[in-house]
């Protein structure tokens, strides 16, 4: 078994728009902004957290319908690009007060780019949104009691989850991180390799050092001299960045579905106001999505908006 042993560590955080990818790229580097939203592409961070160098890449939501085939094919090109030779754990950002849906279609186009063991061995659940929690309300009594669809990606996952939300200000917040760090290096240890790999990591490692060296050689007037290692490094961003076509095969989907999937979801905000009744508007949900897809996609919302209005009434009272 491998032992985790190197001081880098490449993390890529996905998750679906307003899934609070930004705040987890600053908590975990330190960072008051990331500048995120300046650019619509993927980002990439560097610093060094608990004596260890830290590369976070940071991706939009390319797997939700909204994003066209080809912008989806360039998100995926260019964060794997920015995290080769392959990262040490996906960072799945996943809200607490939203239906699991998009982050179960998430897990199954990582599964269908990368294989199974992406999710099963290398992809770490980081829980946002928990203010929607009681203070008193430990996150895993939360998710027993309350939400088995995010349970389900739990276990998924190989059991592992995180959260870096805190009450306790600063030092609870970088201790939390910390945790986080370990349990990436656990779970390396755990796969046995030094980092996650598989055939399109492999080729965006091929086509970046190919790019390296060509840039470096540039660099010099096409003198025929062998690229030394400090001037291969020298340009390894801008390779990066230069890769942006890797031969991904556009995950498939049910894109109905899953585009009448996100308009509900985003509805979810405002029709409870209109429908006061929580289980009707899981049913009224159920019956216009129809079939046995729609009875689940019912349940799950009337549960989550019960549970959301029992939350903001309790906390009505309280204040």
């Amino acid at each position: 078994m491998y032992v985790f042993a190197v001081s880098d560590l490449r993390l890529v955080v996905l998750g679906r728009t307003g899934a609070g990818k930004r705040s987890a790229v600053c908590s975990i580097l330190g960072l008051q902004d990331c500048e995120h939203g300046k650019d619509p592409g993927c980002s990439k961070h560097r610093g060094e957290v608990a004596g260890r160098q830290v590369v976070v890449v940071s991706s939009p939501a390319w797997f939700g319908s909204e994003c066209d085939p080809s912008e989806r094919r360039r998100h995926i090109s260019s964060f794997i690009a920015l995290s080769s030779p392959g990262p040490h754990a996906f960072l799945l950002c996943v809200p607490v007060n939203q239906p699991a849906d998009g982050e179960t279609k998430a897990l199954d186009v990582l599964t269908e780019l990368f294989g199974a063991s992406a999710v099963s061995a290398n992809t770490i659940l980081l829980f946002t949104h928990t203010e929607e929690l009681e203070e008193d309300e430990p996150l895993e009594a939360y998710l027993a009691t309350w939400r088995k669809d995010l349970q389900e990606l739990v276990e998924r996952c190989g059991d592992r989850y995180h959260t870096l939300e805190t009450r306790g200000g600063e030092p609870e917040e970088r201790k939390a991180v910390e945790e986080l760090l370990e349990k990436v290096e656990q779970a390396v240890t755990e796969s046995g390799t030094r980092h996650f790999s598989c055939p399109l990591y492999e080729e965006a490692e091929e086509r970046v050092r190919a790019r390296q060296e060509e840039m470096a050689r540039q660099r010099r007037d096409n003198d025929p001299a062998d690229v030394t290692e400090e001037e291969m490094e020298a340009v390894r961003d801008e390779a990066e960045r230069s890769v942006d076509d890797l031969n991904v095969a556009s995950p498939s989907s049910s894109s109905f579905l899953w585009g009448l999937w996100e308009k509900l979801a985003g509805w979810m905000t405002w029709l409870p106001t209109l429908v006061r009744r929580e289980a009707l508007l899981g049913a009224l949900v159920g019956l216009f999505v129809g079939g046995p897809f729609g009875g689940m996609m019912g349940a799950t919302v009337g549960s989550v908006a019960t549970e959301v209005k029992r939350r903001k009434t309790e906390k009505t009272k309280k204040t």
